[in-house]
């Protein structure tokens, strides 16, 4: 079978199906896509809302409750303990095939009535405000978080107990500002980094002990932007770096000098083969994957683990012969559906554990052969869901854009209850209000402020040696928006302008009691920034999931631009590096770009 070029019917753009992928298909009895890659994934994250949590009261106990639907949706929520209950029957809701009307208006009008899980949170305490997550203890605004312990403001954060404003980290402990950290212990501002100690603003080193603005080092102590000092000389440097506010910004912009003059390995591949993505660790032929471990023969995959045979799925751990999922566990031919778990046979669900052989199911426990919600026989399952799936071919559901979805699209966005601004997918293709709208998508504009800024951002003391306790009753103006509401410019981590406030900014913020007594402890001034502003600049520092074909930038004593001159002697000698390589770092990108070997001969 020979690759075959199609034509995205949402971005336009051509992309090629290559003959592994119709393998797959025909597997799988499933259709080809009619959505690029690219779409593909971007339709399916439209479906999660991650940071977003709002006070309701839960429809059925009617306490109050913190949920990630506003209570604007149509569908009922409830509370962990009366979803999970038996006072309520997800069978009740059922609806009867209608061979009259699309499939998709039909899943559409299941959607409103079946109640949602306000959280998808178990076994926690004090961690209400919490999503995707389990195991927490004294957690706030921690979401996609499991067995964490005094910690807030962090994504993705694992086994990690006193960090503030972390994303991508595993094993950390009193950590703030750090980006896909592993092992690290009493740092800020640290990324793409393993096992480090008491450091500050380092970038992809392993095994430091007291280093300030180190890059690409390794098994080193008391370094100061990859300087060699003393111990005397580094504590000295860094005591005038904690305690003059100049000094400090002249370091910082130092900092990011060496940052850019640094070679960037092209990909983390690591124990691994045949694979092509980044991030990407003990796995075997898996193709545009991103953030993956313990893969074999997957393709367009993000964030994802121990999983085999599986294409589009993004959120989803120790999963088998899944395709276009948003976020599974343990699932065993599971297509085009969203937050099924331990389930097998099922197609087009949301939220259904512990199910096999369902189709177009909301909210069930423990079923097998349901269409609809409606409870049928063996043998009536398997005569109708072949009917179903060829009226979705003859009366395909066309949205407004005059897209068509027949069997094997995933859902429409106009099913997700969720604005685009809500979703995850602002994080990974920011749009607009009027660029989201013009697409075809909802938005949700800020909901009205009841509250009086009581400190402006300018007034915010530079030290928190000079913080009082009264500032846990203040609210704090966050510095993307004055109180007349005009935005401000964006600051990276180290207080820098980038650009124009497109980030779900909260407009003020207040400081929590834990938070205080971490930045006093850790000599680290009060943010300038509201949560949300804050992630959106974490999340800035990783590279797009999108890949390009480049050369290497090793073009024999020094670097294709000339400002890194290597160390060390390289096979290629004074010629150029003949190496070529799909990387997530764009051609116009100004970091330095390395491929495996050179990478290796500079930082090992």
């Amino acid at each position: 079978m020979n690759p075959e070029i199609k034509k995205c019917q949402n971005c336009h753009n051509e992309f090629t199906i290559e003959p592994t992928d119709f393998a797959f298909y025909e597997k799988m009895k499933v259709p080809p896509p009619t959505f690029c890659p690219e779409c593909r994934f971007l339709r399916r994250i439209i479906f999660r809302n991650e940071i977003n949590f709002y006070k309701r009261k839960c429809d059925l106990c009617k306490k109050d409750i913190i949920s990630i639907y506003k209570n604007e949706v149509l569908f009922p929520v409830y509370c962990n303990e009366c979803w999970y209950s038996d006072k309520w029957d997800p069978l009740s809701y059922g609806i009867k095939f209608d061979a009259s009307e699309d499939f998709v208006s039909q899943i559409k009008s299941l959607v409103k009535r079946v109640p949602r899980l306000a959280l998808t949170q178990i076994k926690s305490i004090n961690s209400e405000y919490t999503n995707f997550s389990a195991e927490n203890k004294n957690c706030y605004l921690c979401v996609i978080a499991l067995e964490n312990e005094d910690s807030a403001y962090s994504s993705t954060i694992f086994y990690s107990r006193d960090c503030f404003d972390c994303l991508d980290v595993s094993k950390c402990e009193q950590c703030y500002g750090c980006l896909r950290c592993d092992k690290c212990t009493r740092c800020a501002f640290c990324s793409f980094s393993e096992n480090l100690l008491d450091s500050i603003s380092c970038f992809d080193c392993r095994g430091l002990t007291s280093c300030f603005g180190s890059v690409g080092l390794r098994n080193k102590s008391h370094c100061w932007l990859n300087e060699q000092l003393s111990k005397e000389e580094y504590l000295e440097r860094l005591s005038k770096y904690l305690s003059d506010l100049s000094f400090k910004k002249e370091e910082d912009k130092k900092y990011l000098n060496l940052l850019m003059s640094f070679p960037r390995r092209f990909a983390y591949i690591v124990k691994s083969s045949d694979s092509i993505g980044d991030y990407i660790i003990n796995s075997k032929r898996c193709i545009n994957c991103f953030k993956a471990q313990d893969m074999i023969d997957s393709k367009n995959i993000v964030r994802a683990s121990e999983m085999k045979d599986s294409l589009d799925v993004s959120y989803d751990d120790r999963s088998e012969l899944s395709y276009e999922i948003m976020s599974g566990e343990q699932d065993h031919k599971f297509f085009f559906g969203n937050t099924c778990w331990y389930s097998s046979e099922i197609q087009y669900c949301s939220f259904c554990f512990d199910s096999q052989s369902l189709f177009a199911c909301i909210g069930l426990r423990n079923k097998s052969y349901c269409i609809l919600n409606k409870q049928y026989t063996k043998e009536e399952y398997e005569a109708l869901l072949p009917r179903i799936i060829k009226h979705m071919n003859d009366m395909p559901y066309i949205d407004k854009k005059g897209r068509v979805y027949r069997y094997g699209e995933f859902f429409p966005p106009e099913l997700s209850p969720f604005s685009y601004n809500e979703t995850i997918a602002q994080e990974y293709f920011p749009l607009t209000k009027e660029e989201a709208i013009k697409q075809g998508y909802s938005w949700k504009d800020p909901e009205p402020r009841n509250y009086q800024i009581t400190l402006k951002n300018k007034d915010i003391p530079d030290h928190i040696k000079d913080v009082p306790d009264s500032i846990l009753n203040e609210i704090i103006e966050c510095a993307h928006s004055t109180s007349s509401g005009q935005a401000h410019a964006q600051f990276d981590p180290l207080g820098h302008s980038v650009s124009k406030c497109n980030e779900q900014c909260t407009e003020a913020f207040r400081i929590i009691p834990s938070e205080l007594d971490f930045l006093r402890k850790q000599n680290i001034p009060l943010p300038r920034l509201c949560p949300n502003c804050r992630h959106y600049q974490r999340i800035k520092q990783r590279n797009p999931l999108k890949l390009w074909h480049r050369k290497c930038q090793c073009v024999g004593a020094k670097s294709e631009n000339q400002i890194y001159a290597n160390t060390i002697a390289h096979e290629h000698s004074d010629n150029p590096c003949p190496n070529e390589f799909e990387t997530s770092y764009a051609p116009e990108r100004s970091e330095i770009v390395y491929c495996e070997e050179c990478y290796l001969k500079e930082v090992v």
